[in-house]
């Protein structure tokens, strides 16, 4: 039988994948996080970072929205954009987008072929080598600049101050939202974890920030004033103002219109695809970020955020894959995203309600289950990571001890969610929620298998 010869998009995968990976260790309070090897391995390619125009997203939860939220009104305004997001729901290649779609997987082995042997070097020396991120990160800012492209918008991985893609320096940074995560690596106090996504604040660029924690707020203000950065906050310089929009003929969620108002006097009407108040504010921060680059005309960022907004497609955001029963799949993982989620499942007036769950050991279980569970009539736990997620059965115990009876455990996520979907009424819902790791799979799935 033939040997079968790799792609070269294949074999750069395998390469990458060969790296320490922050995202998934086992034991992350082990995880390094350093900017000297992303600084050295940048250096040996020239420092492709230095020219670009960055738009640099940290945030506990909606940075990634954010950033194609942005997407979508520059390309509206003429603008070529590189989008690089962290993690992805299925292909690592979908953290790398120009034009508003995944980078060709010819472009991307091209360029992790030029950084292989500075990382194969590195990692053979003494000292602090290139973890997968680093590698991702470089990939995608050799490509950007290859590309030529007019912007940049690039998410934080983890935290900020030490994150791989605070090497740049940015044009506009933005501070979605702060709350409890991550908390082996950054620590377990709201201020703490402030204190690291504060760290992509630089002297005088200006800074987009969300609706934060009155603690979270005190400590970016604090680092604001020290390196003299100007802040733009929501809720002060902007804010929105959602418009309802009854139908009699709508059945389920309706997406939002809103109102983007500036304390300046600027205003402009935008609608949106995707589900969500907490969208409207990611959208708003959008905006404001794409305001502080300068050089666009009122009219013509009007008709960009008009235009551009309702275009934009979140995958795994509240995502319906399918109705009768409804089918969803959500990022959700945090406390205040599954509070998002819960919030928008009256709308769909479903008969029963029927979760797949899978949740990292380092979350915050018992504010995450308090928000989630009161929701659902059945919960079917499952493991989406095998390094990271908690212990299924420990998982159905932890559910059980608060009243709820009605769990099943199927440690093989991409069977829980095919079995879940049998138990569904026509009339029902449900949900894939917890991980982005499950969403991915949930999501492949779900629609594989879509009627």
């Amino acid at each position: 039988m033939a040997t079968r010869l790799n792609s070269p998009l294949e074999t750069a995968a395998e390469y990458l994948e060969s790296l320490i990976d922050v995202e998934r260790m086992g034991d992350r309070s082990q995880a390094r996080l350093d900017l000297a090897p992303i600084r050295e391995l940048l250096s040996r390619v020239g420092d492709p970072q230095v020219d670009l125009s960055v738009v640099h997203v940290a945030g506990s939860k909606g940075k990634g929205s954010t950033c194609f939220l942005a997407e979508g009104i520059l390309a509206e305004a003429g603008e070529r954009v590189g989008t690089f997001t962290s993690p992805h729901l299925t292909s690592w290649v979908e953290r790398f987008r120009i034009d508003g779609r995944p980078v060709e997987g010819a472009e991307l082995a091209e360029v992790v072929e030029i950084l292989r042997p500075h990382v194969d070097e590195m990692r053979s020396a003494v000292g602090p080598v290139p973890t997968f991120f680093d590698a991702t990160t470089a990939a995608a800012l050799l490509l950007f600049e290859r590309a030529s492209v007019d912007r940049v918008l690039l998410e934080v991985g983890l935290g900020g101050r030490l994150d791989s893609t605070n090497i740049v320096h940015p044009d506009v940074a933005c501070i979605s939202t702060i709350e409890l995560e991550h908390t082996d690596i950054l620590g377990d106090r709201i201020e703490s974890i402030a204190f690291e996504k504060a760290g992509i604040v630089k002297p005088g660029v200006p800074c987009v920030v969300g609706p934060l924690p009155g603690p979270a707020r005190d400590v970016v203000r604090e680092r604001a004033n020290e390196v003299g950065a100007p802040l733009r906050e929501f809720g002060v310089d902007f804010e929105v103002e959602i418009q309802s929009e009854p139908s009699p003929v709508a059945v389920g969620p309706v997406p939002r219109s809103f109102r983007y108002r500036e304390r300046g006097g600027f205003e402009v009407d935008a609608r949106l695809k995707v589900l969500g108040d907490h969208q409207a504010i990611n959208a708003s921060l959008a905006i404001a970020a794409v305001r502080c680059l300068g050089g666009y005309s009122d009219a013509t960022l009007e008709r960009a955020v008009r235009e551009g907004l309702p275009r934009v497609e979140l995958p795994g955001r509240v995502e319906v894959i399918a109705r009768e029963p409804w089918v969803l799949v959500d990022e959700a993982h945090t406390v205040a995203s599954t509070e998002a989620l819960v919030k928008l499942l009256p709308a769909f007036e479903a008969s029963e309600c029927h979760l797949v769950l899978s949740i990292s050991r380092d979350k915050k279980l018992g504010p995450i289950l308090r928000s989630l569970l009161p929701s659902f009539d059945r919960v079917i736990v499952t493991r989406s990571e095998k390094h990271r997620s908690m212990d299924p059965v420990q998982l159905a115990a932890e559910i059980r001890q608060r009243g709820h009876v009605d769990v099943e455990v199927c440690p093989d996520p991409r069977r829980a969610v095919q079995e879940a979907r049998k138990g569904v009424g026509r009339r029902g819902l449900l949900c894939a929620a917890g991980s982005i790791y499950l969403a991915g799979i949930a999501r492949e799935e779900f629609r594989r298998h879509a009627p």
